[in-house]
């Protein structure tokens, strides 16, 4: 009898959502971050998280931004060969990200506070 009692409190309502919710507060940053910037490369990116959110790993940032790109929260603008004196090898390659047409930006006065230095004109 007392199962049963907690059986019904825990039941699922049939309204209810299972597993895990859509989107990701990490994914949302970095959306609100490229809405301000406009457009940037992983690290790049990763450099300037950490500078106004707290630190989180640079494959974190890389998931996030694979992620973002198969739910379309993501598009590669550009991807580019540079090549140099590199500790790994001689060339790199930048994926550059800009927005994306399910993205979903917040303008965020936090960000353009900490972003006022930033020259988008790199990227």
């Amino acid at each position: 009898m007392l199962l049963k009692k907690i059986f019904k409190v825990f039941r699922l309502n049939s309204s209810m959502m299972r597993g895990r919710p859509r989107g990701s507060k990490i994914r949302q940053n970095l959306i609100n971050l490229i809405f301000i910037v406009g457009k940037g490369y992983g690290y790049e990116l990763h450099k300037l998280y950490c500078r106004v959110f707290p630190e989180c790993t640079r494959e974190v940032i890389y998931y996030h931004l694979r992620k973002g790109l198969a739910n379309e929260e993501f598009k590669l603008e550009e991807v580019k060969l540079e090549t140099g004196d590199f500790s790994w090898g001689n060339s790199v390659r930048k994926l550059v990200y800009s927005l994306g047409p399910n993205a979903k930006p917040v303008l965020d006065v936090n960000i353009q506070r900490e972003l006022k230095d930033f020259d988008t004109s790199k990227s």
